[in-house]
């Protein structure tokens, strides 16, 4: 069977990138995680999805725009819990940061999505990821992922050392050549594009082939049937109950 990865924590049985939805994906027992980065005003690395604050906080402007004080007070439950009453809690979740959960949450693998970024700042991205997994000695449990061929870049000049995958979300797209370019040894894959022949042409080159983002239980059972290394899901809970704990 795959192994389970919890979707941005619990993307759909919590609020987003937050402390909560990560703790509440090791509650159902998945132990490896995905989740989105991008750098704060004062360069501390955030987890968060958007280039906005709007969708999760509903509040304006920018993230890179605002110090990680200032961000760390935002509640990032807000649109969560207006849209899903019944699974509102707790009332507020914080935007939490990386080191947060390094130091809160214990994932034995950790999926860490650098957004796209310019030049610039995908380097210090990168050395900021870097630096922060070395001090917590967890360079054996990350890979850093992303579908920013400039981050993909910096990570293979300034963090060799640590594994790497692309994330790959069009058909037009080349997966297997994007993976061999910057040397990765994962390949997270939308869903929709995986094939039998790619299973069995990833299996060839000693890629792991990560799915996202599967939700629905026939899914997972075929795409697990079809022999996929992990499936990253919403529903670390229903995924669980479906596949077995992983």
């Amino acid at each position: 069977m795959p192994i389970i990865y919890g979707h941005r924590g619990a993307k759909g049985e919590a609020p987003e990138n937050t402390l909560f939805s990560f703790q509440h994906c090791l509650a159902q027992g998945v132990t490896h995680c995905e989740l989105d980065l991008r750098l704060a005003q004062d360069g501390v690395l955030m987890v968060f999805h958007d280039a906005t604050l709007k969708r999760t906080t509903g509040q304006t402007g920018t993230l890179a725009a605002k110090p990680s004080t200032e961000l760390s007070q935002l509640d990032a439950s807000a649109n969560f819990n207006r849209a899903y009453p019944q699974a509102a809690k707790p009332p507020y979740c914080p935007i939490p940061t990386l080191e947060q959960l390094f130091q809160q949450c214990a994932f034995e693998h950790w999926q860490l999505e650098i957004k796209g970024v310019a030049r610039a700042q995908a380097k210090a991205t990168v050395l900021a990821v870097k630096n922060l997994v070395e001090r917590y000695q967890l360079t054996e449990r990350v890979t850093l992922t992303s579908a920013s061929h400039q981050v993909l870049h910096a990570a293979m000049q300034w963090a060799p050392e640590l594994s790497r995958g692309c994330v790959v979300e069009w058909r037009w797209q080349d997966p297997l050549a994007i993976a061999k370019r910057y040397n990765c040894e994962l390949l997270a894959l939308n869903w929709k594009l995986c094939t039998s022949r790619l299973v069995e042409r990833s299996k060839a080159k000693g890629l792991h082939l990560s799915l996202w983002t599967v939700n629905e239980p026939k899914q997972m059972l075929r795409l697990a049937h079809m022999g996929v290394d992990s499936l990253i899901t919403d529903f670390p809970g229903l995924a669980s109950a479906t596949l077995g704990s992983r």
